[in-house]
């Protein structure tokens, strides 16, 4: 057998066990940790199946409960709009980094997309980037810039993301405030959520107040 080949069926015997692990035996150790993998419905579902396939999509089993609520309602309130996450957490051992973000690593912390809208202002699932990350809605010009005041500061990673989008696509859907405004009030009136973190500038233009909503400092990205 040529080392070519050997290469070829290595690699498809470390593709089969790595399957059946992700597929059939982490979702069954995952709880022994304290957290589940997330339960996809009608409503809810990750931006990319590489999200399911790297293993970052588990929470602890209250959160899951939680999401599944916060989707149903935006589904049935916007006609079978879906809340789309992103990164999650690992199925096991708290503190363990979910690299490149510094806090999701106890099944607590979950990514979630905007919502946008189509050019005649109908909300939609499609979003802007590949990855689901790295496509900003950037501050208006009288809006507060975050990310030029924490580069300023020497954070040079706060916009890093902007390279992770893996091809911008979708280029006709804008930001939608009002799906977006909707979708922060009904996580933010969820009592198991303890905290929301958005742009600032976002947080003046969709007039929140709540007191759940914090910036996440200019460590993170």
């Amino acid at each position: 057998m040529t080392a070519h080949k050997k290469l070829i069926k290595w690699l498809g015997v470390f593709i089969a066990l790595y399957l059946i692990a992700t597929f059939l035996i982490v979702p069954n150790v995952a709880p022994i940790f304290g957290r589940e993998k997330i339960k996809e419905t009608e409503f809810l579902k990750a931006h990319s199946i590489f999200y399911k396939l790297a293993n970052r999509n588990y929470v602890r089993p209250e959160l899951n409960k939680t999401l599944a609520q916060i989707a149903s309602e935006f589904g049935q309130q916007h006609n079978g709009m879906k809340m789309v996450y992103l990164d999650a957490n690992f199925p096991f051992i708290d503190k363990f980094p979910l690299l490149p973000h510094l806090s999701h690593n106890d099944g607590k912390k979950i990514d979630v997309s905007l919502i946008y809208e189509n050019p005649n202002g109908q909300l939609t699932n499609r979003k802007p980037s590949v990855s689901g990350y790295g496509v900003y809605e950037s501050p208006k010009p009288k809006e507060y810039n975050q990310t030029t005041v924490c580069k300023k500061e020497g954070y040079w990673q706060y916009d890093f993301p902007k390279y992770l989008t893996l091809g911008k696509i979708n280029k006709d859907i804008q930001f939608s405030e009002n799906g977006t405004r909707n979708l922060v009030d009904l996580i933010l009136k969820q009592h198991t959520i303890g905290k929301m973190f958005i742009e600032p500038h976002l947080k003046t233009r969709l007039h929140l107040a709540n007191e759940k909503i914090r910036f996440h400092g200019c460590q993170a990205v």
